[in-house]
Parts: structure tokens; sequence; C-alpha cells
């Protein structure tokens, strides 16, 4: 039960997203090498392939380290060391050089696809490299007079615009935003192109330092750490709770100190009285001297778990699942400090000493987590590469040359990630169960827990999947595990659900494949008789759901069979959040985005405040309990 209670997971909604990730001249990887990051990114390949080097790159990048004199490419151009970071999910205004907001887009400080994207180069020829330029590469201006503007202080800008004899008789000279869209209003044609703009230059440092706060900070979780009480990301949450307590009373604190200085002056003058009765000379005066007591450094905090065992004793595993959750905690608690918007956890091989059922539970909770932050895991474990969309799985594949590229998961690529996994069936399980995407598991484990709380016989979805017995995979013939299995050969019972997609009279979106699965034994497929999963939550526990994330949604009646759940939901939050953009006008992929994060918080958090009667309000012809009828039958029978 420990592992399952730590794992329980409260974090904020993560704002900026890192898209892209590109490297050269670093390490292994001397040719440029990009990779693609999604809300959870599996890295895989061989010992020394470059995993834990690209965990590497993000760290030194986003929590501004700098490398080692071993860290530039063998015979590559060390003085080229070069991380470049792209950055999506933008925020709509931002503070660069002064308290007044702009746009990044006004600015024009985005590339050709609408993403920040920063280059870090570092002197990796030097005995102690540094960061030698951060650049913005953006279509940007490039006539002379506007090309250059963000290096300009107040001053600066003033006196150009008064050179090019501009009126700025309604803007407020004191906000340079202001005075550099006039300017550029001014020129007109600014011919925007493909640039480098220098942000460690001039006045540029500052709009670096203001924008820096909207990146999210990294928290790397390394796969050889020690696993004691004493390590840091243990001993850090402690230590910031001693001092948030101490905080909290310091007023009373400042009593008790205060006191212990009269009481201590009280005995000072009465022992000069004392003196004086003997010798006046030997002293006029006795002032006692106080230091400030540091109150923190009087709590020394260890750590135990059940029975007052402590963790140092505990077993392997268990300690690294206590730390890794302890590492959590420091991670947000940085981001605070720092002002970052958001944190990306990188954890290395989180499988390390874990039981199966253990590895299991950590996927789900990891899975739980990218709903909410991003996360990248590196892994040598089939489980967890074999569970999750191959969309999200990024192989590290080494050529003769030694040359590195980076491939992601599907059809052309599985073989290569079966390969390097030996991706095999477990010989226990007992039933395969097929959706349309990891968001479904997490309703239907999340249904099957609160039927079983109200007392209805249905299998326990999560205790069998982390007995091995049950396998979920994804619809679709890419997925890795469909493809490794080829469960129609493996002759174990499945049972696979489909979205109808479509009103009736139309037969549903799957049919043929509904039919060819119901024509083998001992296998089962249904499609839903709504449009998809997310039809069958009641409002309430949707708006219960969000309440939890500190979203307010006003929904007053539950939503139609054939109405689209994700995308309503993701426009009440959208306007919930008081973004000056109106929905209808937002590019499409924002609003993809913006839905299939409805979907992860729909299935992962709402369906857990489901009941039965809530159920039956928006079910009542019994459509969802038929398909755990069937999974039980399958599986007992």
């Amino acid at each position: 039960m420990l592992g399952r209670r730590i794992l329980t997971l409260n974090v904020r909604y993560t704002t900026v997203k890192l898209a892209r990730l590109r490297l050269r001249n670093f390490r292994c990887f001397q040719e440029e090498m990009s990779i693609i990051l999604e809300d959870i990114t599996v890295l895989i390949g061989k010992n020394d392939s470059g995993k834990s080097t690209i965990m590497d790159a993000l760290d030194l990048f986003l929590n501004d380290i700098n490398p080692d004199k071993d860290d530039a490419s063998k015979g590559g151009n060390p003085k080229d060391l070069t991380i470049i970071c792209e950055f999506s999910d933008l925020p709509d205004e931002v503070v660069l050089d002064d308290a007044n907001p702009t746009r990044l887009s006004t600015e024009l400080l985005l590339n050709a696809d609408g993403r920040l994207e920063i280059h870090k180069v570092y002197s990796g020829d030097l005995q102690k490299p540094k960061c030698r330029s951060i650049e913005a590469y953006a279509i940007h201006p490039t006539v002379d007079g506007a090309k250059d503007l963000l290096q300009f202080k107040n001053a600066d800008l003033k006196k150009h615009a008064m050179e090019l004899s501009i009126d700025l008789k309604d803007v407020d000279q004191r906000v340079n935003a202001q005075l550099r869209a006039r300017i550029r209003e001014h020129l007109g044609e600014l011919k925007p192109a493909p640039s480098s703009i220098q942000l460690n230059e001039e006045n540029a440092k500052k709009v670096w330092t203001e924008l820096r706060k909207y990146l999210p900070a990294f928290a790397l979780f390394k796969s050889d750490r020690a696993s004691t009480d004493q390590d840091p990301e243990a001993q850090d949450p402690l230590k910031a709770a001693v001092k948030e307590a101490i905080k909290a009373k310091e007023a009373e604190l400042s009593v008790i100190t205060e006191y212990v200085q009269t009481e201590v002056q009280k005995i000072a003058n009465s022992t000069l009285e004392k003196l004086h009765d003997m010798d006046p000379t030997l002293a006029t005066q006795l002032n006692p001297t106080f230091t400030p007591p540091k109150w923190d450094s009087l709590f020394k905090a260890s750590i135990t778990s059940d029975d007052d065992i402590p963790i140092n004793k505990r077993g392997s595993g268990v300690k690294r699942l206590i730390l890794l959750n302890f590492f959590r905690a420091k991670a947000e608690q940085l981001a605070r400090e720092t002002g970052h918007s958001a944190v990306i956890y990188g954890i290395e091989e989180p499988e390390t000493c874990q039981h199966p059922n253990n590895q299991r539970m950590l996927l789900r909770a990891l899975s739980d987590l990218s709903s909410e932050a991003q996360v990248i895991i590196s892994t040598h474990t089939p489980m967890l590469a074999r569970s999750l969309p191959d969309s999200c799985l990024r192989y590290i594949h080494i050529d003769q040359d030694k040359s590195r590229k980076i491939l992601m998961g599907g059809a052309k690529t599985n073989e290569m990630f079966a390969k390097s996994l030996g991706v095999l069936p477990d010989n226990t399980v007992k039933l395969f169960i097929g959706v349309e995407g990891q968001n479904d598991i997490a309703f239907l484990q999340a249904m099957a827990s609160v039927l079983r709380k109200d007392g209805f016989d249905v299998l326990d979805l999560e205790k069998l999947e982390l007995d091995g017995k049950i396998i979920f995979f994804p619809l679709g013939g890419t997925s890795l595990l469909l493809w490794s299995s080829r469960l129609a050969n493996l002759k174990r019972p499945e049972f696979h659900l489909c979205d109808r997609d479509v009103a009736q009279p139309r037969p549903p979106k799957y049919e043929a494949h509904i039919n060819e699965v119901n024509a083998r034994d001992r296998c089962k497929a249904r499609s839903t008789a709504k449009k998809e999963i997310e039809n069958y939550l009641h409002k309430d526990a949707i708006i219960t759901g969000y309440k939890e994330l500190g979203i307010t949604l006003v929904i007053n009646s539950n939503f139609g069979p054939f109405d689209d759940v994700p995308r309503g939901i993701a426009r009440l939050v959208h306007e919930a959040s008081g973004s000056p953009k109106v929905w209808d006008n937002l590019p499409d992929v924002v609003k993809g985005e913006k839905e299939s994060k409805a979907k992860r918080v729909l299935c992962s958090r709402a369906t857990k405040h489901m009941t039965k009667a809530l159920l039956d309000d928006v079910d009542p012809d019994g459509d969802l309990l038929a398909w755990f009828e069937d999974m039980k039958n399958l599986i007992t029978k």
C-alpha cells in the first residue's frame, strides 16, 4: 500500500511545453540531432546510445548549468557545442523588459512554426566551458532601424524615435514595448525573415531574464542515484517544510527570543550589582550579546515509514519509490522558488529495482502525471514501452558509422523497439483489452473502481493489470503491443471497445473490425452506444474533477449522446481561463491540444467522481455495465 499512497498526484497544469530538442557537437551527438517531445516521451535504445545525454542536455539548458570539458563531441567543433529548445503552448502575453505586458508575436520572436526557439551555444573548447551566446531564432525584421530594437534601452529607444521623427504623444515613453511597437509601425515594411536575435547583449539580457521565467524548469532523477533518506531529494523538501513551519510561527518565536533576552539581561544586571558590592571598578556594565537563533537548524529530520521503519532499512525498490516522489516535491518547490511556469520531469529507468507489479503502478502514475506536466523517461523494460502508445516512443538508432538518429514509433520502427527490448507477451495474461487510447484505460479502471465501491461485481481492472493478468493495448494496428503479440495467434481472450463516433441509423465506424473480432473464439468486440467513452460522464463528476484543479466550470445539463464532450469541455476551460482569445478564432492545432488535455482530465480525474447513481442518469440502458459483464465472462469462463 505504501507505493500506491505515495504516487497520488497533485501537480498543477503546465503552461509552456517543450516541443522539440536539437543537439549538435554534444557528446555522442556530433551531427545535429532532433527529437520531438510529447506529454510523455519514452527514450529507448541500447546502453551508451545517448539516452542520458539527452536528459543531461535538457538539464544544462533549462537549469542554466554549464557543461564540463568532456561534453564537447570528440572530432566535432567544440566551439559550436549547441543545445536548441523549441517551446509551444506559449502564454498570450508576457512581460519582457518592463512591467507592461506585450506579446511574443508582436515582438516578432516566434519561428515559422509559431514557437519560441532558443539556441544556446557553449565554449566547449575551454577547460571550463561557459554559455557563449543565447539567441532566439525567429521570423524577425531585417530592415535597419527595426532588427535590433530589443538591444535598445529606454533612452536609446526614445533617441531612435526622435531621429526617425516619430510622434510619441500617445505613447507611454516609459514602456519599451510601446516604443518598439511605434517604431515598427512607423517603418512600415519590416522585411521579416529567419534571423538570430542575441539575448545576452545590451538590453536583451533583461529580456532573456524575464523570458526565462516563462520556460519550464527541468528536474532530473538519474538511474544511478543513491537511495537513502539523506538523499538531497529527500532532505530538501523536509528542510523546506521546516522553514515554512518556522516562518508561520515567526511572531511567536520572536516573542520567545525577546523573553529570553529580557531574562538574561535581568541576570546580567543582577550580576553587575553584585560586582559593584565587591569592587565598583571591576565593570560599569554587562551587556549580553545575542546571535539571532537559526531555528531551522534545530530540527533534524529523518524519514520512517510504516511501523516506524527507517526508509534506509526498507527494500531498494521501496526506497526508490519514496525518493522518486520526494524528487517530485523538490521539483515543484524549485518551480515556485525560481518563478518558472512549470516543471518537466526527466526520469531515467524508473523501473530500476522495481517488481513488475510496481512497474505497472509506476507507469500508471507517470501517465497520470503527464496529463498535467511533461514527462520524459528512459527505459529498458518491455512492459513500460509496450503499455504506451507508440507515438510517444523514441528509438535512438546507431548506424554503422556510429552516427545517431531518432526514430519515432510506428509500423516501420516497431521491430527495432522489439529487438532492442525483447518485447514478448506475458504468459500470465488472462485477457487482452483493446481500447482506442491511453485515456480510455484510465476511464475503465476508474469506473471499475467506482462500481466496485458501490457493490457491483465487476473486475478490478487496476489490480488485474498490476498482477499482469490483463493487458490493455491501443487499437489501430500500429501500436507496439499489437504488433509484437499478434493477438489472433495467441489464442487468449480479447475484449475490444471501439467508439461508435456516428449516430444511428448509420453503422458504427469500426463495424468491420468488430465483426472480425467477434468471429474469433473467446473474443468479444463492442462499440459504444454513444459517440465515445467521455459521453458516459455525468456533469457533476466533470465539475468536481475540474474543481480539484482550481477551475470552475458551469455546466447546466449533461452532454447529449453524440456531443463532442472533450471539445465542449476544452472550450469551457479556455473561456474560464480569462484568455482574451476567442475560442472560435484559435488555430485548429491549439484547439486540438486543448481538447487532448481535456480528454485526459475527463478520463483520469472526472471519472473518479462518478457513482452508480450518476451513471444511471447518463446511461439508463446499462450500456457501460454490459462492457464489464463481457470482460468478466471472458476472464472467468
